[in-house]
């Protein structure tokens, strides 16, 4: 149909061009919707190998459980039985030497994960009961002699008949552990009235520092990288101490700044004034206002020591005047220093940061758009992180001393939406009641048979706060997709770390007792595909250890499929208020050997 430019139009006119443009409108609508409609139903469907899943929408999913189909695992070959996905030496050598990149965080892609169980070594038996566990381990649940061997003259450890005795050596602690720490709490008193409670140790060899320093009251993160030395962060965990794999390189680690109260290098062969002092810059980042760090070994004691370090006196002058530059412009002063140890404690005060503005100045403060938290894939940078001047009670001389920061609402949780005073005591009420359910659904809570415990989804630790007295530690899970709780957890004096479920957690096989999630494929199943989170949780679980999987009615029978396929046993419970809207599986892993059929 044309137009008449020239006709002046009347009303009869006007209501066929709006039929016109009206027609095309509605037939463009409809198309859309169609479109809208297929992408939304391929959106709401998740498919796995063996396993389809439609997922309804949230009216019906109310009312019809999920339905997955029953799937099996094979077993993945005896060579993988210390896999560790994202820190997998069979991938090293596609990724840089330089300041050890290769040893960082790199996951494999969906089309190279191993969808199989990790077989035990051979021999393979539950491990001693803790407290014995710290002073030994089976030989057989880590068959690694490298250690042993090269550093025998060091008393690491040494094997003696089927198992592995950890005397409490060290390259730098001769006479062992506890004499070094007692010598280090006459350097720093802070460590025995409560002041003190949580730390880092950076290169942590088996962890006996970390280990010693249980009795002590200091809940201590041992790290360690994958490295030639074997196994390390194995070790610790197999003995019951917390330890994680981890590497200062390139990326920031997952810790919220401010998180710990000591940081620890005993001969860490860390280059602390290279590249910047970033490394350094890492652990002023995470180290509390106040807080303490501890070096020994090079090039602390160099008059006497360096005859040892294959170096010339002059050298290691150098690097202690350059070690002791570097830490001034960060803002630390030298604390103490007897021997073999030096300390410096880093300042409350935030004036000493006003020089940093000034131009020219190395290292500069660092702009506001790097957030002092943001600990996930963040990479390193050469600036200087300033604590936040509106938190005045968060340098270890204004925090509640240990035990009563447990229980006392950290400054930072006004930082969390809904975060309160009430808001935590509330959730620690919660979690009484909580933890005595499951005590009455799985016995072995609370008892020796428990020493490992993660919390895989953890708001302010509220698990681990009620269960403060039973002989377990528990690593906080803190997702990287959720609000940031993880500096409340470290301002009550307890541990975590942030972590992604769609990927591997940073730790080795066979390494925790217990694992517990609070909603967890409720809250990250539009991301994380179950059956891998599931595989996952069985690397890390120990043979007979246990998992505790609170969920919707809506998953928990899926969870309970897949389960099956993990050679779990599993039984459904009710919650402590026996509502039907939520469930408990209490599960259990069984311990079997590989057979070497069906392996890949």
């Amino acid at each position: 149909m044309k137009y008449n430019k020239e006709a002046k139009p009347g009303a009869q006119e006007k209501s066929s061009r709006v039929l016109q443009l009206a027609v095309p409108f509605f037939l463009l609508c409809g198309f859309s919707f169609y479109l809208g409609g297929i992408f939304c139903s391929e959106k709401t469907r998740l498919e796995t190998n063996g396993v389809k899943i439609a997922v309804p929408s949230a009216k019906e999913s109310l009312a019809a459980p999920l339905q997955i189909k029953a799937v099996s695992f094979p077993e993945c070959s005896a060579d993988y039985q210390d896999y560790t996905p994202c820190t997998d030496p069979r991938r090293w050598r596609k990724y840089g030497v330089h300041r050890l990149t290769f040893m960082e965080r790199h996951c494999p892609p969906v089309f190279e994960r191993k969808e199989c169980l990790v077989p035990p070594p051979d021999g393979y038996k539950s491990p001693i009961k803790w407290p014995n566990s710290r002073d030994k381990c089976w030989y057989r649940n880590v068959p690694y002699d490298w250690i042993n061997k090269q550093k025998s003259n060091q008393n690491w450890l040494r094997k003696e008949g089927d198992k592995f005795l950890f005397p409490g050596g060290g390259t730098m602690f001769p006479k062992g552990v506890s004499a070094y720490v007692d010598l280090m709490q006459d350097l720093i008193p802070e460590m025995k009235d409560g002041t003190i409670r949580t730390a880092i140790d950076t290169g942590c060899g088996v962890a006996s520092w970390g280990g010693d320093l249980l009795d002590r009251g200091i809940l201590t993160v041992s790290l360690a990288p994958r490295d030639n030395h074997e196994a390390q962060v194995q070790f610790a965990l197999e003995r019951g101490i917390p330890a994680v794999l981890g590497i200062i390189s390139t990326q920031r680690l997952p810790f919220p700044s401010k998180s710990f109260d000591m940081a620890h290098c005993s001969r860490c062969l860390i280059p602390w004034t290279e590249f910047g002092g970033i490394y350094l810059l890492e652990v002023h980042r995470i180290l509390r206002p106040g807080g303490f760090w501890v070096l020994s070994g090079p090039p602390v004691n160099y008059e006497n020591r360096w005859r040892g370090w294959n170096t010339t006196i002059e050298d290691q002058k150098t690097d202690y005047e350059k070690l002791q530059d570097l830490l001034t412009s960060l803002c630390f002063k030298l604390y103490n220093k007897k021997d073999d140890i030096a300390v410096w404690q880093k300042l409350s005060d935030n004036s000493c940061y006003d020089k940093l503005s000034e131009p020219d100045t190395y290292p500069a403060k660092c702009d506001d758009s790097l957030e002092p938290d943001s600990a996930w894939y963040t990479p390193l940078r050469s600036c200087v992180v300033v604590p936040n001047p509106k938190h005045k009670r968060s340098s270890l001389d204004t925090i509640p001393k240990w035990p009563e920061r447990l229980h006392v609402a950290p400054e930072r949780i006004s930082d969390v939406h809904g975060g309160s005073a009430s808001a935590l005591k509330h959730d620690d009420g919660k979690w009484k009641i909580r933890l005595q359910h499951y005590k009455k659904l799985l016995p072995a809570v609370g008892t020796d048979k428990i020493r490992n415990v993660m919390d895989m989804n953890t708001v302010y630790g509220g698990l681990a706060a009620a269960s403060i007295d039973d002989p377990l530690w528990v690593m906080n899970v803190v997702s990287s997709y959720a609000a940031n709780t993880l500096p409340v957890v470290y301002d009550r004096g307890l541990i975590g770390t942030y972590h992604d479920w769609c990927e591997a957690f940073s730790t080795y096989p066979r390494t925790y007792d217990l694992l517990h999630l609070d909603g967890l494929f409720t809250a990250e199943s539009h991301r994380c595909e179950m059956k891998y989170v599931l595989l996952e949780m069985d690397r890390i679980l120990r043979p007979n250890g246990y998992a505790i999987i609170r969920e919707s009615s809506y998953f928990v029978d899926a969870v309970a499929t897949i389960a099956k396929g993990l050679r779990w046993g599993c039984r459904k419970e009710d919650t402590e208020y026996s509502v039907e809207k939520e469930k408990i599986l209490i599960c259990q892993k069984k311990l079997w050997y590989s057979s070497n059929q069906n392996s890949r």
